[in-house]
């Protein structure tokens, strides 16, 4: 293995051992569900047994058009969480007035197109500054705790504490695509961004393209990470492994 050049990444994870917590993002099981129509895999019933086995929070990611979490399965999950409930999306007026209804734990403002497969570009933050304010603003009014994607560019992150959020999570994808060629350097900027933005007063979360290859170098070297969101990779190894062995091997990297 390499060395890593970036040493200071490491002594800070040496001081701050904080656990990270494993969100596990439900969204491939509703996709499931609605190619055959029915309620068979059950989506409520798969976010109870994620916490049953571990998961320190469940994430769903409702789109306008519904094609995998519906507007009333966040409805119907919201009861039975007994741990963290993370919302993903873009804030629309009509996905502003479900997370504004059920109130979770944490909103994660996503700057997606209606159209998006997946989410794959941080927030242009000075392009949409007062737009965050505002609905940050409203978030907090309800006291939801926030977050907002972004990519690990420096001069974007500088601008996040004017919005208002609490947190920031690191869109991870370009971490993921360079990690078989070039680890060290694929995850580089991002402990750099991680140690500015708890410089800057902000939590860290991050997700994207994460799975059980890549996971554990980027714990182990990107300081300050309260929170990773974690689905399509999980859920498709929970087809070989079970939901159950899979959320234990993804703790085990977080250890």
């Amino acid at each position: 293995m390499q060395k890593n050049p970036a040493n200071f990444v490491v002594r800070y994870r040496v001081k701050i051992r904080n656990m990270t917590r494993l969100s596990v993002n439900i969204n491939k099981i509703a996709t499931l569900r609605n190619a055959r129509g029915g309620n068979i895999p059950n989506v409520l019933e798969a976010a109870v047994n994620c916490e049953r086995y571990g998961a320190q929070g469940i994430t769903v990611h409702p789109r306008p058009d519904e094609r995998h979490i519906r507007y009333s399965d966040v409805r119907e999950i919201r009861p039975v969480l007994t741990t963290e409930f993370n919302i993903e999306g873009y804030p629309g007026r009509r996905f502003l007035d479900l997370v504004l209804e059920v109130v979770p734990d944490q909103v994660t403002l996503v700057p997606d197109p209606p159209d998006a497969l997946t989410s794959n570009a941080g927030w242009d933050i000075a392009g949409n500054l007062a737009f965050l304010q505002e609905v940050i603003t409203e978030l907090h009014s309800k006291g939801i705790r926030t977050s907002i994607f972004v990519e690990a560019d420096p001069d974007n992150l500088e601008l996040a504490p004017r919005t208002g959020t609490d947190r920031v999570e690191l869109y991870t994808e370009p971490y993921a695509r360079l990690f078989p060629h070039d680890r060290t350097r694929a995850v580089q900027p991002f402990a750099e961004a991680s140690k500015r933005a708890h410089e800057l007063g902000l939590g860290v979360n991050a997700g994207h393209d994460l799975n059980l290859e890549n996971l554990r170098f980027f714990y182990m070297n990107v300081p300050f990470l309260e929170e990773v969101s974690i689905g399509h990779a999980l859920i498709s190894d929970a087809l070989y492994f079970g939901l159950e062995n899979t959320i234990q091997m993804y703790l085990q990297q977080l250890q």
